[in-house]
């Protein structure tokens, strides 16, 4: 102990108090102030003394006959204000009244007989200084013991959650504040187990169904769960409070449970933002459905973006790709002769059966420019060719319903180039697009130009063709070389009719290596041997198109 103790002698024989305060001395003067007082009125002054410099007095040991005020009378005084500190009565003519009146009025702790024995006596002064130290560590103990209580009782009354216990019965024997106000209660319950979801009115969270008992969180922590739900619910007639609950077992020093504790708080609010942010997500993920219609998430990869909002004006990158033009044949005529609400419905009618093989082939759309479609493939130029064969299958099928409907069949033309573009974003400060450039493109458009010119549907370029990792798999056949404006070399030009109508792919593959051999006689300016093979061509099919045009260039 960390105090100053003190031992206090009393007698009125200076000699035997002399004597007395030596023995002490020896024997306890190390951890105890040894004090010596001639009377009762003098030993009080000294307690009182020594109590004020903050010196406990552990024990006393008195005369009991002396002038004045006796021992017996004294240790009384003393008890009714120290009642903690050890009273031991020295003296060989006290009677038993006096021993007696000592024991119950000053909770004598031992009668020792004059003359005194200094071994009974130093042996009877270290088991009341030892009984002294317990019990002063075990009224520190307590007084620790009420101080936790007492800060946990604050700590728990000003949390923001409810806190309440229950014993083995299901009984509440605790709830704070917070507690007795998320269950609207005065007092606490006399609740038992079976009783319990019905008195807090607990439901099960979204319905009108009780809580069962079985398994509230309190009681499977009464039987040694640890529980954590979100899924219970207290229903009042005006109100429903969802609660997240959690319950722990409390265990005594055998290891037997005797509590559970339950924490729990209102999530209104939670659950209220957690609707918000469902809510939210929903309608962020629907805004990026519709977003994606606009820039296509392949375009965001391509610039290696996860989401449009990172898109800046500026951005480029250069990349191989396959451009796909397509584009609807004497559109303008015919759009003059609807109504824009009609146009517009045509338009999107054909777009909407051109779209999936695109997206079926592994393209996206770059853009719509009115009739037109302008996609790219990023990859194998397979992907394109095969786009460009399943548009022209899927409009056949299309000009079919639209010929029972009585409606003109409608007649588009496809380009294909293979080569090195640049995909960014142009624009200004209001408003931005995302686009590619480039030569590659440009070729690209020029060859969806050329189908007019051949009047047929879907050509592509030596580029592409050279890209192909499938080329037997497809009926093509090399047309012609064209020059484009601002490059020297001359671009070759495919005709792919892999979707022709069945017998006119099997004349054209029938006619192929004769027509390609008056192509090439007709480069090297072989006029004759060219005009020959062309004319067997044109006997063999003469709706092909491309013999026809050869054939006035010759004349």
């Amino acid at each position: 102990m960390n105090e100053e103790l003190a031992i206090l002698v009393v007698d009125d024989e200076p000699m035997v108090l002399e004597s007395l305060a030596e023995e002490l001395q020896r024997n306890f003067g190390e951890n105890y102030q040894i004090e010596a007082a001639e009377s009762g009125e003098e030993a009080l002054e000294i307690i009182e003394e020594l109590h004020t410099e903050g010196i406990k007095i552990a024990a006393v040991v008195s005369d009991y006959l002396m002038p004045g005020m006796k021992g017996d009378e004294l240790l009384s005084q003393i008890h009714d204000q120290y009642p903690n500190i050890l009273k031991i009565m020295l003296t060989g003519q006290a009677g038993v009244d006096a021993v007696g009146n000592a024991v119950n009025s000053a909770n004598l702790y031992r009668y020792i007989a004059k003359p005194w024995d200094a071994t009974d006596l130093n042996l009877t002064l270290k088991e009341a200084l030892k009984k002294y130290l317990h019990i002063k560590q075990l009224e520190e103990q307590n007084a620790q013991l009420r101080e936790s209580e007492r800060r946990l009782t604050q700590i728990l009354e000003a949390m923001p959650i409810g806190v309440a216990v229950h014993d083995t019965t299901g009984k509440m024997t605790y709830a704070n504040q917070k507690a007795q106000e998320l269950l609207k209660l005065e007092v606490l319950p006399d609740t038992k187990t079976n009783e319990l979801s019905t008195d807090f009115n607990f439901y099960q969270a979204g319905t009108e169904a009780l809580y069962p008992t079985e398994q509230l969180p309190i009681v499977r922590s009464l039987a040694g769960e640890t529980v954590y739900v979100e899924d219970l619910e207290i229903h009042y007639p005006h109100e429903i409070i969802p609660l997240e609950v959690s319950t722990t077992p409390i265990e005594d020093k055998t290891g037997q449970i005797f509590q559970a504790i339950a924490t729990f708080q209102d999530i209104s609010d939670r659950k209220q933002a957690e609707a918000e942010r469902e809510q939210f997500t929903k309608e962020l993920f629907q805004l990026n459905e519709a977003l994606s219609r606009f820039v296509p998430r392949q375009f965001l990869q391509s610039l290696a973006r996860k989401s449009i909002t990172e898109i800046q004006l500026g951005e480029s990158i250069e990349k191989e790709m396959s451009v796909l033009f397509a584009d609807i044949r004497s559109f303008t005529n015919r759009s003059e002769q609807m109504t824009p609400e009609d146009t517009f419905k045509f338009i999107n009618g054909y777009l909407r059966r051109m779209e999936p093989a695109i997206i079926a082939n592994g393209g996206f759309i770059d853009k719509y420019i009115g009739d037109e479609i302008m996609a790219l493939f990023e990859g194998s130029a397979d992907s394109a060719v095969k786009a460009g064969v399943n548009m022209l299958k899927t409009l056949a099928e299309y000009n079919l319903n639209r010929q029972q409907l009585g409606r003109q069949a409608i007649e588009i033309g496809i380009g294909i180039n293979t080569g090195n573009l640049m995909l960014g974003t142009l624009g200004g400060d209001f408003r931005i697009d995302t686009t590619v450039i480039g030569d590659a493109v440009n070729l690209g458009s020029r060859l969806q130009q050329l189908t007019k010119v051949y009047q047929t549907p879907l050509l592509i370029s030596h580029n592409t063709f050279a890209q192909l990792e499938e080329q037997m798999n497809y009926a093509l056949r090399l047309i012609d070389q064209v020059q484009v404006r601002g490059k020297a070399e001359k671009v070759g030009v495919f005709e792919v009719f892999e979707a022709d109508p069945p017998p006119q792919k099997q004349v054209k593959l029938a006619t192929k290596l004769t027509f390609e051999a008056a192509v090439i006689y007709y480069y090297q300016g072989a006029v004759e041997k060219a005009k020959s093979l062309f004319n067997e061509c044109l006997q063999k099919n003469p709706s092909d198109s491309v013999v026809q045009i050869y054939l006035q260039r010759l004349t």
